[in-house]
């Protein structure tokens, strides 16, 4: 079955850096795009990050653009969020996503937290 674990959140001050990972299985990791989303308390879930199987080609929402970076490799069938500059607003539980033959599947998510 489908299983992504994601990896690498917690507590950083503003300005910081954290690196998330995404350790995906069950399905051929290769040939599918992948995605992270956040989701901040009382927010709606949001796309932060995506990625293209083939190519690698990368969009990001408007609030990371410059700041955060998105890539994979294949052969650990891993995704990374490298997140650099981190603000307050950046707050929220991180997950992974992928999406194929109509289905979503989704990580357990992980916890960032920005704060003095």
């Amino acid at each position: 079955q489908v299983q992504l674990v994601e990896s690498g959140g917690g507590l950083v001050q503003p300005g910081g850096s954290l690196r998330l990972s995404c350790a995906a299985s069950g399905f051929s990791f290769r040939y599918y795009a992948m995605s992270w989303y956040r989701q901040a308390p009382g927010k709606e879930r949001e796309l932060v990050a995506f990625i293209t199987s083939v190519g690698g080609s990368t969009n990001y929402a408007d609030s990371v653009k410059g700041r955060f970076t998105i890539s994979r490799d294949n052969a650990k069938k891993t995704v990374y969020l490298q997140m650099n500059s981190l603000k307050h607003e950046d707050t929220a539980v991180y997950y992974c996503n992928v999406q194929g033959n109509g289905k979503e599947y989704w990580g357990q998510g992980t916890q960032v937290t920005v704060s003095s």
